[in-house]
């Protein structure tokens, strides 16, 4: 195997490729430079991890050949393999999703529709979890103190201020509902990244409530931090009820 470039080479492509010699300058094109060799180097791994998983080797095996912890594996590879996932699914299916989930998903069509909007945003994926009072979600926003109604005073604020809170795609559903936005579809595939991260064969509300956060520009995201419901609090409530669930409480 041919050896990779040694720091002095990587020092020299920089400084190449800054924009001039100002330390300053460099430090951007080295930060740029790294960042690129991360996400190959991420690239690469997760291509093997996904041949191992393929040929049916266990998490603990891949774990163990990385010398890291599986929950290590999962969340770095987890958006990788979610987005392998979806893009191997020619149309959107949702048999990892729990009834509940399934609900809440069922219940933002009409969430877009309520609003007279003609896309279904990540926005109306939040005030649908509200649908499963029941779920974790539900749950963990209401120990938050987010409410339903305080959803849905921020989506007519963000509708009234500013029109369609999240852009619509150019095609409409062929069922001529409200299509999903590119933000809603990708909070829909991180709550995938979520629950494989977890470690968890199902997708449910809690998973989609974890996965709203990834996108921070998103308007689900900006309602959520806005109101004081910060994603490391959110996490702590779902682990909390996951763990007591695991307790037979």
């Amino acid at each position: 195997m041919a050896p990779p470039p040694t720091l002095q080479e990587l020092i020299e492509i920089v400084r190449r490729d800054a924009s001039s010699d100002q330390p300053l300058d460099q430090l951007v094109a080295a930060s740029a430079a790294a960042a690129e060799l991360q996400e190959t180097t991420d690239a690469l791994l997760g291509y093997f991890v996904d041949r191992c998983r393929r040929d049916g080797r266990s998490w603990t095996e891949i774990s163990g050949a990385l010398g890291v912890t599986k929950q290590a594996v999962h969340k770095r590879f987890a958006s990788a393999m979610a987005a392998h996932l979806v893009a191997a699914t020619p149309s959107p299916t949702f048999e990892r999703f729990t009834n509940r989930a399934r609900h809440v998903v069922a219940k933002t069509r009409q969430t877009a529709i309520d609003f007279r909007q003609p896309v279904v945003g990540t926005e109306h994926i939040l005030l649908a979890l509200f649908a499963e009072p029941q779920g974790l979600a539900a749950r963990a926003l209401t120990a938050m103190d987010v409410s339903e109604e305080t959803v849905r005073t921020a989506i007519s604020a963000l509708a009234g201020s500013a029109g369609p809170t999240e852009p619509a795609p150019a095609a409409e559903s062929a069922t001529g509902e409200p299509p999903y936005s590119d933000d809603a579809k990708l909070a829909l595939r991180d709550a995938l990244a979520v629950a494989l991260e977890f470690s968890h064969n199902y997708i449910g509300t809690e998973h989609i409530l974890l996965g709203l956060y990834r996108n921070e520009e998103s308007a689900a995201a900006r309602i959520l931090i806005e109101s004081g419901a910060l994603e490391a609090t959110a996490r702590a409530h779902v682990v909390d009820m996951l763990r007591g669930f695991s307790a037979g409480i």
